[in-house]
Protein backbone atom coordinates (compact mmCIF):
# COMPACT_ATOMS: atom_id res chain seq x y z
CA UNK A 1 0.00 0.00 0.00
CA UNK A 2 1.41 3.40 -0.66
CA UNK A 3 0.34 6.86 -0.98
CA UNK A 4 -0.88 6.30 -4.84
CA UNK A 5 -3.28 4.07 -3.39
CA UNK A 6 -5.88 6.98 -1.28
CA UNK A 7 -8.44 7.01 -3.90
CA UNK A 8 -12.02 8.71 -3.56
CA UNK A 9 -14.06 6.10 -2.33
CA UNK A 10 -12.09 4.72 0.63
CA UNK A 11 -14.21 3.97 3.51
CA UNK A 12 -12.94 3.79 7.39
CA UNK A 13 -16.01 2.70 9.60
CA UNK A 14 -15.59 3.05 13.91
CA UNK A 15 -18.77 1.42 16.48
CA UNK A 16 -18.59 2.09 19.74
CA UNK A 17 -21.23 1.84 23.04
CA UNK A 18 -22.04 5.14 24.15
CA UNK A 19 -20.59 5.02 27.98
CA UNK A 20 -21.22 8.04 30.40
CA UNK A 21 -17.77 9.14 30.40
CA UNK A 22 -18.88 9.96 26.23
CA UNK A 23 -22.14 11.82 27.80
CA UNK A 24 -23.36 15.32 28.48
CA UNK A 25 -26.08 15.64 31.39
CA UNK A 26 -24.93 13.00 33.22
CA UNK A 27 -25.85 14.79 36.89
CA UNK A 28 -29.49 15.72 35.41
CA UNK A 29 -29.84 12.22 33.97
CA UNK A 30 -30.33 9.33 35.95
CA UNK A 31 -29.92 6.76 32.57
CA UNK A 32 -26.43 8.72 32.23
CA UNK A 33 -27.11 11.38 29.52
CA UNK A 34 -26.79 11.36 26.27
CA UNK A 35 -23.34 11.58 23.43
CA UNK A 36 -21.84 14.99 23.56
CA UNK A 37 -21.07 16.56 20.19
CA UNK A 38 -17.22 16.22 21.10
CA UNK A 39 -17.20 12.55 21.29
CA UNK A 40 -19.39 12.16 18.34
CA UNK A 41 -16.86 14.17 16.57
CA UNK A 42 -14.29 12.46 17.74
CA UNK A 43 -15.64 9.37 16.41
CA UNK A 44 -16.06 10.60 12.94
CA UNK A 45 -12.49 11.66 12.81
CA UNK A 46 -11.39 8.12 13.85
CA UNK A 47 -13.38 6.88 11.18
CA UNK A 48 -11.33 9.40 8.70
CA UNK A 49 -8.14 8.30 10.14
CA UNK A 50 -8.93 4.44 9.70
CA UNK A 51 -10.16 4.64 5.99
CA UNK A 52 -6.49 6.46 5.41
CA UNK A 53 -4.05 4.82 7.51
CA UNK A 54 -3.83 1.59 5.68
CA UNK A 55 -2.34 3.52 2.88
CA UNK A 56 -0.06 5.63 4.70
CA UNK A 57 3.92 4.76 4.91
CA UNK A 58 5.62 4.54 7.68
CA UNK A 59 6.56 8.07 8.91
CA UNK A 60 3.07 9.29 7.88
CA UNK A 61 -0.03 10.38 9.48
CA UNK A 62 -3.18 12.36 9.08
CA UNK A 63 -3.95 15.05 10.86
CA UNK A 64 -7.34 16.76 11.09
CA UNK A 65 -7.64 20.69 10.07
CA UNK A 66 -11.44 21.22 9.50
CA UNK A 67 -14.38 19.85 11.13
CA UNK A 68 -18.49 20.58 9.59
CA UNK A 69 -21.07 18.48 11.38
CA UNK A 70 -24.43 18.55 12.52
CA UNK A 71 -25.20 16.41 15.47
CA UNK A 72 -28.87 16.43 14.23
CA UNK A 73 -29.88 13.69 17.10
CA UNK A 74 -29.69 12.27 20.81
CA UNK A 75 -28.14 9.20 21.22
CA UNK A 76 -28.69 7.85 24.65
CA UNK A 77 -25.71 5.92 26.97
CA UNK A 78 -25.59 1.90 26.40
CA UNK A 79 -26.70 2.56 22.69
CA UNK A 80 -24.03 1.48 20.14
CA UNK A 81 -23.19 3.84 17.72
CA UNK A 82 -21.28 3.91 13.77
CA UNK A 83 -19.62 6.51 12.68
CA UNK A 84 -18.28 6.45 8.92
CA UNK A 85 -15.99 8.23 6.50
CA UNK A 86 -15.94 8.54 2.99
CA UNK A 87 -12.98 9.81 0.79
CA UNK A 88 -14.73 12.36 -1.27
CA UNK A 89 -11.78 14.38 -2.37
CA UNK A 90 -8.03 14.57 -2.60
CA UNK A 91 -6.00 17.95 -3.08
CA UNK A 92 -2.54 17.36 -3.13
CA UNK A 93 -2.10 16.09 0.99
CA UNK A 94 -5.68 17.46 1.59
CA UNK A 95 -8.35 14.62 2.24
CA UNK A 96 -12.05 15.61 2.74
CA UNK A 97 -14.31 13.07 3.59
CA UNK A 98 -18.13 12.64 3.90
CA UNK A 99 -18.74 11.78 7.71
CA UNK A 100 -22.40 10.31 8.73
CA UNK A 101 -23.10 8.23 12.39
CA UNK A 102 -26.42 6.11 12.92
CA UNK A 103 -26.88 4.77 16.36
CA UNK A 104 -29.13 1.84 16.50
CA UNK A 105 -32.32 3.76 15.50
CA UNK A 106 -31.71 6.37 13.58
CA UNK A 107 -28.89 8.88 11.98
CA UNK A 108 -27.51 10.72 14.51
CA UNK A 109 -24.46 13.35 12.41
CA UNK A 110 -23.84 14.42 8.78
CA UNK A 111 -21.32 16.41 7.72
CA UNK A 112 -17.18 16.65 6.23
CA UNK A 113 -13.95 16.81 7.97
CA UNK A 114 -10.92 17.41 6.81
CA UNK A 115 -7.56 15.71 7.44
CA UNK A 116 -3.91 16.26 5.57
CA UNK A 117 -1.57 14.14 5.00
CA UNK A 118 1.89 14.96 6.70
CA UNK A 119 4.79 13.30 7.33
CA UNK A 120 6.46 12.82 10.79
CA UNK A 121 10.04 14.27 11.43
CA UNK A 122 12.16 11.50 12.69
CA UNK A 123 12.38 11.79 16.74
CA UNK A 124 15.44 13.15 18.22
CA UNK A 125 18.20 10.78 19.43
CA UNK A 126 20.35 13.36 21.33
CA UNK A 127 18.22 13.98 24.25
Amino acid sequence: MALEDIRPGLVGEVSKKVTRAMAVNRPKTPQGGVLSTPALVSLLENAGIKAAERYLPKGYLTVGFHVDVRHIAPTPVGMEIRAKAELTEINGNKLTFAVEAHDEEKKVAVGTHRRAIIQVPPANQSQ
